[in-house]
């Protein structure tokens, strides 16, 4: 410990010749305007990686790496360092070790706070090395938000939500909750723990007897805590305050929003109330600013999926429909087209509720049912903006399937979305609106029908055989699949991320004909499947499967309402 007290971060990668003079000289001229740590700094600049670095450290430190990732925690210790001081020193107790307890830290460099965690613990400490990153994700998956819950509980008798001071935008950080009210620091916890577990929407459900919380992760619900009965109205409220909503109003269902800086970046929350026998439901939507444009590829078209999809959007004109249920990722595969067609020769102008990507050159607006602009007035006034691609975000009604028909039947490209279960369901939707059957063999170029399934988590993942689920080996290979035996990165699911499974329909000659006698779905999947048209979203799954992807079960869950219908 003597040999650390005199050494600095840029001292060991200046001796180790990690980093030069003149990178040295760079980092300090960029910590006097940033604010950063210098190994922070280090990362930023592109000099070293967190990998190098802690590589870097632990060998002239003589001190372990661990990786957290396959750590399970002792409770005990757990209990005996609060969350507040793991977080401030990015550090968690491992495992007791003899007369010690291995401590895992991002910077064993931080001799004061060795000293503050040995006398908090009571104990002397043996100092390894993690991930900033591991430990964080390690402190939120094991301290959760029952400590914040606690500290609600003990102050909740004076306040009353009318009491509840609001705060500023962008406040809910580690750094100011332990200045906030009791419940506001409540509010924080659950927020940050859903950012850090990837979760697209937060719900706060009223129960008789408590507040559940749950987290959607890659589609699926997870219980992430309960929240005492007690607490209900303050949290609530609590939302409220934040989004700008009436706290008055209990009765009607509100929406509101508000933005927040987590762990450095901006995130946007939208704010969903609905009032329920038990008290108000709320569900919270987690849109990231930080979030990139995704390719064609990136969404999950491959093969003749993606072939035929760039043969759809490269013709000049017709419409193009992306379908499938709510949360089928069909906004993202949308602007993934427009991002592949922007160019300087095009004129592209869209109608979007919301806005959620920026494109640069293109005409992006919004529509405002309270002024009176919806899809179909947006519609017919772009119509006369000489576009030669135009995005409409939904059709809903009969109004805007008409302009959109008539805009693809006079030389411009449509792309647009529908709610229906798969491709075939699209061309059968628009005649129930009151589409001619005519009209729109002559419009419509095709469909692109989707759907989202859960990606094996590449860190955890391995192999096994479909059948009777021993490891595959030279002995036992009849059809090798693959799962994610569960880690503190996928939150011990076994999955991370999502993917696309798609179906793809390509108006011809053939199904115009089926498509003027007004046949069913059906119909009109029979002709699609019996003439090789069309693979199915199934199909293109399995082949996802095959390739190490996904699970043929999370195929099944998610087209289990449509894949009788081809047999």
């Amino acid at each position: 410990m003597a040999v650390w007290k005199k050494k600095k971060l840029g001292d060991i990668l200046m001796e180790t010749g990690a980093i030069s003079p003149e990178q040295r000289h760079a980092i300090l001229e960029r910590l006097e305007n940033s604010g950063e740590r210098f190994g922070e700094a280090v990362i930023s600049l592109g000099i070293l990686t967190e990998e190098e670095i802690i590589s870097t450290l632990a060998k002239q430190l003589e001190i372990r790496v661990i990786d957290l990732e396959g750590v399970e925690p002792d409770k005990k210790l757990l209990d005996l360092l609060p969350e507040s001081l793991a977080r401030r020193h990015s550090v968690v107790p491992v495992k007791m070790n003899g007369n010690s307890i291995i401590i895992a830290m991002s910077d064993p460099l931080n001799i004061p706070a060795i000293d503050e965690l040995s006398a908090k613990l009571n104990s002397k400490v043996s100092v390894s090395i993690s991930p900033k990153s591991q430990i964080e994700r390690f402190i939120t998956k094991n301290y959760g938000i029952s400590g914040t819950v606690m500290d609600a509980m003990h102050s909740v008798d004076p306040l009353l939500p009318g009491e509840i001071s609001p705060i500023s935008q962008g406040e809910t950080s580690q750094n100011n909750a332990a200045g906030m009210a009791p419940v506001a620091a409540l509010l924080d916890a659950i927020i940050r723990q859903a950012v850090d577990e990837r979760a697209s929407d937060i719900h706060l459900e009223p129960d008789e007897n408590s507040l559940n919380i749950r987290n959607r992760i890659d589609g699926v619900l997870f219980p992430t805590g309960e929240i005492p009965k007690k607490l209900q109205s303050l949290l609530i409220s609590r939302v409220k305050v934040v989004s700008r909503l009436d706290i008055s109003e209990s009765r009607m269902p509100q929406d509101g929003r508000f933005m927040a800086t987590i762990n450095g970046k901006d995130v946007e929350f939208r704010v969903s109330t609905f009032p329920t026998i038990y008290g108000e439901n709320v569900v919270i939507r987690i849109l990231r600013k930080d979030a990139t444009l995704t390719t064609l590829i990136q969404t999950g078209l491959t093969g003749s999926s993606l072939e035929k999809t760039l043969k759809l959007t490269g013709t000049p004109h017709g419409m193009v429909i992306v379908t499938g249920p709510t949360g089928s990722g069909k906004t993202t595969t949308l602007y993934a087209i427009l991002n592949e067609l922007n160019d300087i020769s095009r004129n592209i102008v869209t109608i979007e509720d919301p806005v959620e990507y920026r494109l640069p050159g293109v005409r992006q607006s919004q529509i405002n049912i309270k002024a009176g602009l919806d899809f179909a007035n947006s519609l017919r006034s772009i119509l006369r903006q000489d576009p030669d691609m135009i995005m409409v975000g939904e059709i809903r009604d009969r109004s805007t399937a008409e302009i959109a028909v008539q805009a693809a039947m006079t030389g411009h490209m449509v792309l647009t979305t529908l709610h229906t279960n798969d491709a075939a369901s699209a061309v059968v939707r628009l005649i129930d609106l009151g589409i001619e059957p005519y009209l729109i063999s002559s419009s419509l170029a095709g469909v692109i029908g989707q759907r989202l399934v859960r990606k094996i988590c590449e860190k955890c993942k391995i192999k096994k055989s479909c059948k009777n689920g021993e490891e595959a080996s030279p002995e036992n290979e009849s059809a090798p699949s693959f799962y994610g035996r569960g880690c503190l990165v996928c939150n011990k699911s076994g999955f991370a991320g999502r993917t696309g499974i798609f179906e793809i329909l390509m108006m011809d000659d053939g199904l115009s004909e089926i498509v003027s006698r007004c046949v069913g779905v059906a119909e009109i999947r029979k002709f699609l499947f019996n003439n090789q048209r069309m693979e199915t979203m199934k199909m293109d799954g399995m082949q996802k499967v095959n390739r190490g992807i996904t699970t043929e079960d999370e195929i099944l869950r998610v087209t289990s309402d449509i894949q009788c219908a081809i047999r």
